[in-house]
């Protein structure tokens, strides 16, 4: 490729609002335009039973481009939204969640939630404000305003859990359906207090409901002898009362609910730091783990006290919360017997003519669905087949579609000479550490921070091999999931949208005098395989 590099306008904020509300569009959302003031711009009655098209959300979007996104609820869009709008409303609801359940989670511009769930036929949730204290839904006859929107004031609503990171939108577990529809039947009756032909503490919930208060309570740090007695009275005023006999069973499952839990979050606050480098704050915790609670926050620290005892972790600086990652171990350097020749390497798109490879290094291409990721590892082994022993660990397809995908290459299947493996995980168990090895794709589905660790593990099993690691990632992000947790390690991070390709990360240049970070390509991606570039590489 040439040197020529020119730079592109970039991308307004209108037209990524205008593609956002045309991908919750081709989701199935019922999508309309809003305004500052959270009112629709539109006469909206109308996309409570039919969607707008395509070219209705362009012109409004043209018409008004910095509409914010509003999605309609209820069963034009099978969506239901609980909205809450303070700490406490937080609480009451994240109470009655599993601790497994994945949920797609946006944050307001005030620092409110936005829970999204699949909209129950089976229960009447029509639109409601204060349902609870700080607490909305929004089923029936309402809408939810939607991220990447911008508030007057120039904020804007953000996806702490996306909802194109989520297969299917989850279901309302029971425990939190029944505490609304308890709730919505007492807003109708205008009742906030415990009244006798209430639904809940009834035979059928008796159990779920005292658990429920028995968890709550538990999660609070309160005395054991008031939880004792409070669920003792509320026992005595079920109908028909709850057997004393069975109440100690409840507390203990509350207690050893609470107990599990605070395992898990010290296992997974040790995992995040082992997984980390350098220097880092208790508010990258909060962040990467999800922890928005009172209680989760003084958990962590608790813990991060606990782990600078123990000598993994030290205080860092003066401000608080900042701390320092300790590693005592050394290992010997021998510099002077080094290879200081780069891998003989050819890459697509002629990327080695910019960044050099070394023995031990890992390269990462982050991909968008269908941006053509799988293409460019098949045209990375064809380039190299001859000078290395390639292993292809393959997780997806199987050798069907394997052998599909190199049919398309004007090569005979003879022609190819590499290994493929079938392999989802666990990939450093099986790095050939001085053959060249590319795994599509490292699949991860949760806990996303964990993906520089995996990376990492990997790196930590090559000697004069190399490792070609694919991963997934959201149209228009540059960084894969897991973020710049999976940019730590990789000497060579690349970035793929369909048509375009984006160097994000190059620690080693050919010619010191040139750059490639930043760098991009637009391409074609002919007849699935052939690579046709439509530009020189640019920087935008």
């Amino acid at each position: 490729m040439g040197e020529l590099i020119h730079r592109r306008k970039s991308i307004s904020p209108s037209n990524n609002l205008l593609q956002a509300a045309l991908n919750y569009a081709n989701s199935g959302f019922s999508v309309i335009p809003i305004m500052p003031d959270k009112k629709p711009f539109i006469k909206w009655e109308k996309y409570q039973t039919h969607r707008a098209t395509e070219e209705e959300i362009r012109q409004w979007f043209s018409k008004w481009p910095n509409a914010m996104i509003g999605i309609v609820t209820g069963q034009i869009s099978r969506l239901f939204v609980i909205d809450c709008d303070t700490v406490d409303g937080y609480n009451s609801i994240e109470k009655l969640l599993p601790d497994s359940l994945e949920i797609p989670t946006a944050r307001t511009p005030r620092g409110g939630w936005h829970f999204y769930f699949k909209y129950s036929e089976d229960s009447d949730f029509t639109t409601k404000a204060g349902i609870m204290p700080g607490v909305d839904i929004r089923g029936e006859g309402g809408y939810i305003i939607a991220a990447p929107s911008v508030n007057a004031e120039g904020k804007s609503y953000t996806w702490q859990i996306s909802i194109a990171d989520i297969t299917e939108l989850p279901s309302l577990p029971h425990s939190l359906k029944s505490a609304l529809i308890n709730k919505s039947t007492l807003y109708r009756a205008g009742v906030d207090t415990f009244v006798d032909n209430a639904t809940f503490y009834k035979a059928g919930t008796r159990n779920s409901d005292l658990f429920t208060v028995a968890n709550a309570l538990t999660k609070n740090k309160l005395q054991r002898s008031f939880i004792d007695q409070t669920i003792e009275i509320l026992a005595k005023n079920c109908s028909p009362p709850y057997p004393r006999k069975e109440i100690e069973s409840i507390i203990s499952s509350a207690i050893d609910r609470s107990d599990r839990k605070d395992r898990i979050l010290a296992a997974d606050v040790r995992e995040w730091i082992l997984s980390t480098n350098g220097v880092f704050s208790s508010t990258e915790i909060y962040s990467c783990l999800q922890l928005s609670t009172r209680e989760d926050r003084k958990n962590v620290s608790i813990i991060l006290k606990r782990l600078s005892q123990e000598g993994l972790i030290e205080k860092y600086g003066n401000k608080n919360g900042q701390y320092r990652c300790l590693d005592n171990e050394l290992a010997p350097l021998d510099w002077q017997n080094a290879d200081v020749d780069p891998l003989d390497l050819i890459w697509p798109f002629d990327i080695h003519g910019l960044v050099s490879m070394y023995p031990g290094n890992v390269a990462v291409i982050a991909g968008a669905p269908n941006s053509g990721k799988t293409a460019f590892i098949l045209n990375f082994i064809r380039l190299n087949q001859n000078k290395y022993q390639i292993h292809l660990f393959s997780s997806e397809g199987g050798k069907e579609e394997l052998r599909q995908r190199i049919s398309k290459f004007e090569y005979p299947h003879k022609s190819w000479n590499f290994f493929a493996w079938d392999r989802a995980s666990d990939f450093a168990d099986v790095i050939k550490p001085d053959d060249i090895n590319i795994i599509d794709y490292l699949e991860i589905h949760d806990e996303f921070y964990k993906i520089g660790g995996i990376i990492k593990s990997i790196s930590d099993r090559l000697k004069s091999g190399f490792a070609l690691i694919a991963i997934q990632k959201n149209n228009g992000r540059d960084e894969g999931l897991g973020g710049t947790r999976g940019l730590e390690k990789p000497r060579l991070y690349l970035s793929m949208d369909a048509g375009r390709l984006k160097i994000v990360k190059a620690k080693s240049r050919v010619d010191e005098s040139k750059n490639p970070n930043g760098l991009s390509i637009d391409f074609k991606l002919a007849q699935g395989c052939k690579f046709v570039p439509q530009s020189e590489w640019y920087k935008q």
